[in-house]
């Protein structure tokens, strides 16, 4: 007697209704997320600079009032392309085999981030505590991305003028952590959310885009064997903690 569902194809392999094995599904679907991924990276991104500088080239051509609107698309596309690279890098995060984290060294990867971050935000103001500790921490190439997300996520989300950034860091010999700290001036982030912040498609800072950067945050931050957590900054803003492994060699 026939069956149009599930069937055993007689070789041993279970295969779906459509007739593919669950290998040759999930090599679609990697595929199709290439090819998303792909349009995320080029073509929309593309289409957004290109918003960004027509809207530059309006400056000079607007009066008064079509200034105020002129900043809200300049600082929506800003937002626009910043959540495109987030995507990527998630993208990437999801498409990776199972290649085990390296060594990276703290101080370079967090000043390249502060400064992008910090070209990025003219109207932001970036505080440095001391200097970054040299030691190196397990990560990888797409340790960037945790602290360009982090960074942006306390101008994005911030309600003061101007946002004001101090980034933080510090070596525990005795527990072999590095401990990065990220403080704003910025509303806070309630201790009831600050676990949903970090969730899959959560907007826990009730903002496009805080979610998926916060759960690519998390998803790296676990990948490489460390922690990350918010703390109430004083007197107003939080802190987001991130702590790393340092690098056994």
């Amino acid at each position: 007697m026939s069956n149009d569902g599930d069937a055993d194809t007689g070789d041993g392999a279970f295969r779906t209704g459509d007739g593919a094995s669950p290998e040759e599904r999930l090599k679609r679907q990697r595929d199709d997320l290439r090819l998303l991924n792909q349009v995320m990276r080029h073509d929309i991104r593309n289409d957004l600079q290109l918003v960004g500088a027509y809207a530059e080239l309006l400056d000079d051509h607007v009066d008064e009032e079509g200034e105020e609107y002129l900043d809200i698309i300049k600082r929506n596309t800003q937002s626009a392309v910043s959540l495109t690279t987030t995507v990527r890098d998630l993208a990437e995060v999801m498409l990776r085999d199972d290649a085990d984290p390296s060594r990276v060294p703290l101080d370079r990867v967090l000043s390249q981030q502060v400064e992008e971050v910090r070209s990025a935000y003219s109207e932001a103001v970036f505080t440095v505590e001391g200097a970054f500790p040299g030691a190196e921490v397990v990560g990888d190439e797409m340790l960037s991305s945790v602290f360009r997300n982090l960074l942006r996520n306390a101008v994005q989300h911030n309600d003061e003028t101007p946002p004001k950034v101090t980034v933080a860091a510090t070596v525990e010999e005795t527990d072999g952590v590095a401990e990065v700290r990220i403080a704003d001036n910025g509303p806070g982030v309630p201790e009831d959310q600050r676990d949903e912040v970090f969730g899959k498609g959560e907007k826990g800072l009730d903002s496009p885009g805080a979610g998926i950067g916060l759960y690519l945050v998390r998803s790296l931050v676990d990948i490489y064997g460390g922690d990350v957590w918010i703390e109430d900054n004083e007197p107003k803003g939080a802190i987001f903690v991130v702590r790393l492994p340092l690098s056994d060699g």
